[in-house]
């Protein structure tokens, strides 16, 4: 019992019960350092179709790596989607977005982070139906998740 209140004493108040709030951790070492924009697969020069999604930081990324932005809807041949959602029924564009996109586009789905309403699940049973698979997951900003959609191998 008594090394267990040395070890208290010892630590910073705010890892003690009742202490000052935490700090915010630093970041963790090995996580990955890649930009948003880079773990969204984009390339320079890439043509990218931007559809429901009034984020700021993107645009200004989109910018600095490829000229061939369109919104609301997609040019033949687009290499990259970006999609938000924030109901299960605009899912459905999936099937005509999937022809818009060359045969090893791509497809990310993002919508809003911790809701009932629209899950991962839901993109991820829409993608099927639409012969989409999902390959990767990924925080897209501070309230939206992404997940990336392809064509399967055996289909392109």
């Amino acid at each position: 019992m008594a090394a267990a209140k040395k070890q208290a004493a010892a630590r910073p108040a705010a890892k003690r019960a009742g202490g000052a709030p935490k700090a915010a951790a630093a970041p963790r070492v090995g996580y990955s350092q890649r930009s948003r924009i880079d773990k969204l697969g984009l390339k320079d020069g890439m043509r990218v179709a931007l559809i429901g999604i009034d984020d700021a930081w993107i645009r200004r990324e989109l910018a600095e790596r490829t000229g061939d932005v369109s919104e609301s809807r997609p040019k033949p041949d687009t290499d990259l989607v970006l999609f938000g959602v924030n109901e299960v029924a605009k899912l459905t564009r999936l099937v005509t977005l999937v022809k818009t996109i060359k045969r090893n586009g791509a497809i990310w789905v993002a919508w809003p982070k911790g809701q009932k309403h629209i899950r991962e699940d839901d993109i991820r049973g829409a993608a099927l139906a639409g012969g989409l698979v999902d390959i990767k997951v990924m925080a897209f900003s501070e309230t939206l998740s992404a997940l990336k959609l392809v064509i399967p191998l055996a289909k392109r």
